[in-house]
């Protein structure tokens, strides 16, 4: 079986992004990795990122050149789940984790190809959150 390398990322829906990043920047001093109309990343610690991700925005897919990346709501439209989770994983396993998921019968949303390097695979839990699995190069990294 396929095994992880480490938690990624994990991601928090939030209201106002402007005041939810002045928060995570400022009062907990989390270095802001980027910042766009969809949200902010911060490192927590090498190779740890944290999301905060416009309520508004996780509503919607995110268009990318390599890619769409589902949006994070049933379609009853409601927030599904706590928000999102990546795993990381080396490039030569991700293969290896579609087939895994596939056979245990977890549908892969989608698969986006970065710009830059790295690849995702996105699917849902029982409960609905949105997880991930990536390889390394997404938001710079390596692993």
């Amino acid at each position: 079986m396929p095994s992880f390398k480490s938690l990624l990322e994990a991601g928090l829906f939030v209201e106002s992004l402007s005041k939810a990043r002045d928060f995570y920047e400022q009062v907990l001093g989390l270095e802001k990795l980027r910042e766009s109309e969809v949200g902010c990343v911060f490192v927590v610690a090498k190779g740890q990122l944290l999301l905060l991700i416009s309520q508004e925005k996780a509503r919607v897919p995110g268009k990318t050149p390599g890619g769409e990346v589902p949006p994070c709501v049933s379609g009853a439209g409601e927030t599904l789940g706590a928000g999102h989770v990546a795993f990381a994983v080396a490039e030569a396993e991700l293969d290896a984790w579609r087939a895994r998921l596939e056979s245990q019968g977890v549908e892969v949303l989608s698969e986006v190809a970065w710009e830059g390097e790295g690849r995702s695979l996105y699917f849902r839990d029982p409960d609905g959150h949105l997880l991930e699995i990536a390889t390394p190069g997404l938001w710079g990294l390596n692993w």
